[in-house]
């Protein structure tokens, strides 16, 4: 797998062919919430298995020290296979060289038991976002 920075148009349209696959078609997430703007200020991130995209992530600035790890995402048959945390490493290793001291972000409830094995602690009660349940999480760099 090769995880990176996404660099060029072609690589954010990689990014969100996977995001839409996952969240919009798979959980019902509305197009609007998913695809909300915001990817112009993010760091964005594509997994590739060979040339196929297959997993993505984004990372924006939440405050001076913090930054925000959203729209993780892998594709249904990459699940288990070690690439979401390939994933979440080089974000994590982003937001450090970005001179961040820590990541939060809004875990999905069934995979707060993942985030929770790469050092993230749940600092919220249960919230819902676009009809799913979701508890923040934060881990310091």
């Amino acid at each position: 797998m090769d995880v990176r920075c996404v660099e060029t148009d072609e690589e954010l349209a990689d990014a969100l062919a996977v995001r839409r696959e996952v969240f919009i078609e798979e959980q019902g997430v509305p197009e609007d919430l998913e695809i909300d703007g915001n990817d112009e200020e993010a760091i964005g991130f594509v997994a590739y298995d060979g040339d196929e995209p297959v997993g993505a992530a984004r990372l924006r600035a939440y405050d001076d020290s913090t930054a925000k790890v959203e729209r993780v995402a892998v594709v249904e048959r990459e699940r288990g296979t070690g690439l979401g945390r390939e994933i979440m490493a080089v974000v994590e290793d982003t937001a450090r060289s970005e001179g961040y001291e820590r990541v939060i972000l809004h875990a999905q409830a069934p995979v707060i038991g993942f985030y929770e094995r790469l050092g993230y602690e749940i600092t919220s009660e249960e919230f819902e976002e676009a009809g799913i349940p979701h508890r923040e999480m934060r881990k310091p760099l």
